[in-house]
């Protein structure tokens, strides 16, 4: 008898020691993640599963350290193996789809979303991730939907009305949009609304409002680039050139990729007469893939069309 109760209690100290080693090595992660050390972070998650494997919330865990170095395929597996061990982790199969849409694999992201969301409904971040992708497959309406269930859900919450008010510009459903933007900027003045009802107001050809909501959005974000690009766009309709040339300067100070950019700042200077540097830019932004820059070379730089293919 005695020998059976010492074979027990040496039974649960190992096993005490077995968990509480798994704990600490799980807490050493947690702390490198949040320090952003996520490959130490991943050393000591998988040093805690050696010691029990048991446990989903490390498997979890590891995944997102993986997700933020971009090895999504690990993550993926990580978050599947959580998923073998409690079924019903929601987390887990958002983890999933946030990965699949970094993967651009937008169909099976919202397979996963709609996964967490059966057992979670009223996730906000899971309902607006899925809008945002529906958005990607050009499902407007399914975003729509989205959004305004996140709505319900969290009435404060302004950036859904900017993501509801983008998709109903793609509907082309502008009153509805504008009263979005407007929502959002009575809850928060963000610089997106400001942003999108610009765009708004330059379907309806209102070009003043257009031009103090970009003004807005610039003021809120001064590295918005979009709206710096946007906004010169509407300074060349006001023969406004030469402030056109300096808002598409900023913009791609900011993003140095952005094709449209040189393009429309070709324009300006097309328009101010320096052609040269108007020839420059088209040809950036036709290495950029500017699809209208080609045709602009063509036209205005006396170049053939067998040099610029």
């Amino acid at each position: 008898m005695k020998k059976s109760i010492l074979f027990f209690i040496s039974v649960m100290i190992a096993t005490l020691m077995f968990g509480q080693s798994a704990n600490t090595w799980f807490n050493r992660g947690v702390s490198k993640y949040y320090k952003t050390d996520y490959k130490g972070a991943i050393v000591d998650y998988t040093k805690s599963i050696e010691e029990n494997p048991e446990l989903a919330k490390t498997y979890l865990s590891r995944g997102i350290a993986k997700y933020y170095l971009q090895d999504f395929e690990a993550a993926i597996a990580d978050q599947m193996e959580a998923i073998k061990l409690d079924p019903n982790y929601a987390d887990a199969y958002f983890n999933i789809a946030d990965c699949k849409y970094n993967l651009q694999d937008y169909e099976d992201a919202i397979r996963y979303y709609t996964k967490a969301l059966e057992i979670n409904p009223k996730d906000p971040m899971a309902l607006v991730s899925r809008g945002l992708t529906k958005q990607y497959i050009k499902d407007y309406e399914g975003a729509v939907e989205d959004f305004s269930q996140t709505i319900k859900i969290k009435p404060r919450l302004a950036d859904a009305y900017i993501y509801r008010g983008v998709a109903k510009i793609y509907l082309e459903k502008y009153d509805e949009a504008m009263k979005d933007f407007s929502k959002s900027i009575s809850i928060q003045p963000l610089s997106d609304a400001f942003y999108y009802r610009g765009i708004v107001w330059g379907a309806k050809d209102d070009q003043k409002s257009s031009l103090k909501d970009y003004n807005k959005a610039i003021k809120l974000n001064s590295k918005n680039y979009r709206a710096l690009h946007n906004r010169g766009v509407l300074k060349i309709a006001l023969n406004d050139n030469k402030s056109a040339v300096d808002d598409f300067s900023k913009a791609i100070l900011i993003n140095s990729h952005y094709g449209d950019a040189y393009y429309n700042r070709g324009v300006a200077e097309l328009n101010l007469g320096h052609k040269d540097n108007a020839c420059n830019d088209f040809k950036k932004a036709l290495e950029l893939g500017q699809i209208n820059a080609k045709r602009a070379i063509k036209m205005d730089c006396n170049v053939t069309s067998s040099d610029n293919n």
